[in-house]
């Protein structure tokens, strides 16, 4: 593991101002909606191994927030907090997508990090095919 930043995420007080003021500057992001969750991925267009993003209701402050990916985060939160980091967020399961945790560094900048899901993604069961019918002999 690299450990890359893997997701940066915005956080807003107003998320559609923030998606009228960020397709204006930079016309390819698209912001796609979670259903349900108040959450919209952010598809900046770019290819290879750029880093996704995502954009979130936070009524306190207006901050991005980078995600570094890890292969354990639980055990990434303990060291971090052993080296006097203050935790944001503790270990948190997010479904097929994986797992994050959040924490502020001794100077007090904040950091995330991420885990793909280990979990394979559902399949949808095949449809078995009707058995052929035996033709009738003449």
């Amino acid at each position: 593991m690299s450990n890359g930043f893997a997701h940066i995420e915005l956080n807003t007080d107003d998320p559609a101002k923030a998606q009228k003021f960020y397709k204006a500057v930079f016309p390819t992001w698209k912001f796609n909606a979670v259903p349900g969750a108040g959450y919209w991925m952010i598809d900046t267009g770019s290819k290879g191994d750029a880093a996704g993003g995502g954009l979130s209701k936070n009524p306190t402050e207006a901050h991005w927030l980078a995600y570094v990916e890890d292969d354990d985060v639980k055990k990434t939160i303990e060291k971090a907090r052993k080296a006097g980091a203050r935790i944001m967020m503790e270990f948190h399961d997010i479904g097929e997508m994986g797992t994050i945790g959040i924490f502020l560094d001794p100077s007090g900048a904040r950091i995330g990090v991420w885990a793909k899901s280990k979990k394979a993604p559902k399949k949808k069961a095949a449809k078995k095919a009707a058995p052929k019918k035996a033709a009738k002999k003449r």
